[in-house]
């Protein structure tokens, strides 16, 4: 069984997940107008572990929300596997990202006052998964990153670590095609951070989880197949490496 699964992950493996061509997305501050993307072409395969790295501005952070559909861009076209999200409107596009995008933000975006398992239900909420089905999958995603005995505590019971997991958790639950995630270990210290990484990159070996992973740091890098750096709002690199 393990084997036709393997298999199965590796007949996937050139399936895009996500096609981007020829973004363009254009800011005004004051009098001028800053190109945040200028011209982006990118393919994120099925099961990539990829980094995005670049300086502040260099246009990493609005190029993962212009992937996830999060923000529109100026000129050009994005398929989240198979769908060309410029033509959804009103509640396809909100239903798409739910069903198709997990994302996992730097600060961790929990809400206070729900426990780690309320927290993770969240998007079953939305998506109108009845209660029974979404606490069953909440807490599967709890246990899938080693928190299932922390799913009664609030975020402020939380480590640092373990609310960026229950985040990680929350991302999973939808079991999306593509999980997006900006600056996760930004706020982490530099074990905690390896400790997170660790767990993606398990997600992804066993699971066939394709990450994206907005980073400024190396060591993040570090840890994934595929590495893109961006200047001035063009890719100017694409790299795959080890593990």
């Amino acid at each position: 069984m393990a084997q036709e699964r393997a298999a199965g992950q590796l007949l996937q493996a050139d399936e895009a997940i996500i096609q981007a061509r020829g973004l363009v997305k254009t800011y005004r501050l004051g009098a001028s107008v800053v190109r945040a993307l200028d011209g982006v072409d990118l393919t994120v395969a099925r099961g990539e572990l990829m980094a995005v790295m670049g300086r502040s501005g260099s246009g990493k952070t609005t190029l993962l929300n212009v992937l996830g559909g999060l923000d529109r861009p100026d000129a050009g076209q994005v398929l989240v596997d198979g769908v060309d999200i410029a033509r959804l409107n009103g509640r396809r596009l909100p239903q798409l990202r739910r069903q198709k995008v997990g994302f996992v933000f730097q600060e961790f975006n929990l809400i206070p006052t729900l426990t780690a398992l309320e927290n993770v239900e969240l998007p079953l909420r939305y998506a109108g998964v009845p209660r029974g089905e979404r606490r069953r999958r909440a807490l599967e995603a709890l246990a899938l990153v080693g928190l299932a005995g922390r799913a009664r505590h609030r975020p402020a019971q939380l480590s640092g670590g373990e609310q960026q997991r229950v985040a990680l958790a929350r991302a999973l639950v939808n079991r999306p095609a593509i999980v997006l995630a900006d600056e996760p270990t930004g706020e982490l210290d530099s074990h905690t951070s390896a400790q997170v990484m660790e767990l993606v990159q398990r997600l992804n070996r066993e699971l066939g989880q394709t990450f994206v992973i907005v980073t400024h740091d190396p060591a993040v890098a570090q840890r994934c197949r595929r590495v893109v750096r961006m200047e001035d709002g063009r890719i100017v690199s694409d790299q795959r490496q080890e593990e």
